[in-house]
């Protein structure tokens, strides 16, 4: 696959939030922190959280990943399958969670992956993967509506960069 090394300058943001005894938590990561899926993953095991802790990157205004980490366990998904083909946080991603993928199936602004790992917040997948294929909004976007819906959305903004 020709994909593209994701570098420091393509992250546009990288925030862990997690709760803390029921109240959500946000930080944000070192960009260098997650231009890997090893680097982003072993970024999140350095935080607490009750119920593991939720890492947000958004790459280049052109996708996003959502990754639950839960000690050793990973789960995760990407905004845009076709961002496997080009990006490679998204191609480490889809590998590191055993996504079988084949090219010629991936459908841009489809999500792909665990879209299910805020369902205990009341955010079930059908609802993300709607989120995703509006490709009238950024991913920027996108994350700020998820974090609304699942209620960190104070926590997101006070920790995203200022455009």
């Amino acid at each position: 696959m020709g994909t593209q090394l994701v570098e420091a300058e393509s992250i546009d943001f990288a925030v862990a939030v997690w709760r803390e005894e029921g109240i959500w938590m946000a930080a944000a990561l070192p960009v260098r922190g997650a231009i890997t899926a090893e680097a982003l993953t072993s970024a999140l095991r350095q935080f607490p959280g009750e119920g593991g802790v939720y890492g947000l990157v958004a790459v280049s205004d052109e996708f996003f990943a959502a990754v639950h980490q839960i000690g050793d366990r990973t789960r995760a998904f990407i905004s845009d399958s076709t961002a496997i083909l080009d990006w490679s946080l998204a191609d480490e991603l889809a590998e590191m969670i055993g996504l079988q993928v084949e090219e010629d199936e991936l459908e841009d602004f489809e999500a792909i992956g665990d879209l299910s790992i805020f369902a205990d917040f009341g955010l079930d997948a059908t609802e993300v993967s709607m989120l995703c294929a509006d490709d009238e909004m950024y991913p920027d976007e996108q994350v700020k509506v998820i974090a609304k819906r699942v209620g960190f959305a104070a926590q997101l903004a006070s920790v995203l960069p200022a455009n």
